[in-house]
């Protein structure tokens, strides 16, 4: 069993930067992939980035590749989501997500989920 707990979120402008985290507790990251995904009011939720613990192995939804870059921290048991350049459109409630998926962003493949954190960019 994996509780994870997520920080960070806020709300801030246009343009400035976050830094997301997802702490696990009850049992080690090392066996899953990590995700974080993200929905916003009235929208489906979508993936955003995910991370291969074990390797280190990295993927980016479209929408946020070359602004968020999503890494691992051992000694902390911690993945990172650091968002640049933020836009409106990010606006949403981000969760993290451990499991062993298929497909790295098919949400059904994960098995363990945080409560979210608010993210709000006004323009």
């Amino acid at each position: 069993q994996v509780q994870l707990a997520e920080s960070g979120g806020g709300l801030v402008q246009a343009g400035v930067s976050l830094r997301l985290s997802c702490a696990a507790s009850g049992r080690a990251f090392s066996s899953y992939v990590i995700g974080w995904f993200r929905q916003a009011p009235g929208k489906e939720r979508e993936f955003v980035a995910s991370i291969v613990w074990s390797g280190g192995h990295t993927y980016y939804a479209d929408s946020v590749k070359g602004r968020f870059t999503i890494s691992r921290d051992g000694a902390k048991n911690t993945v990172h989501l650091q968002m640049n350049n933020l836009k409106p459109e990010d606006t949403a409630l981000y969760y993290c997500a451990a499991g062993n998926p298929l497909d790295y962003d098919d949400y059904l493949g994960y098995a363990y989920w945080g409560q979210g954190t608010q993210v709000a960019v006004s323009s």
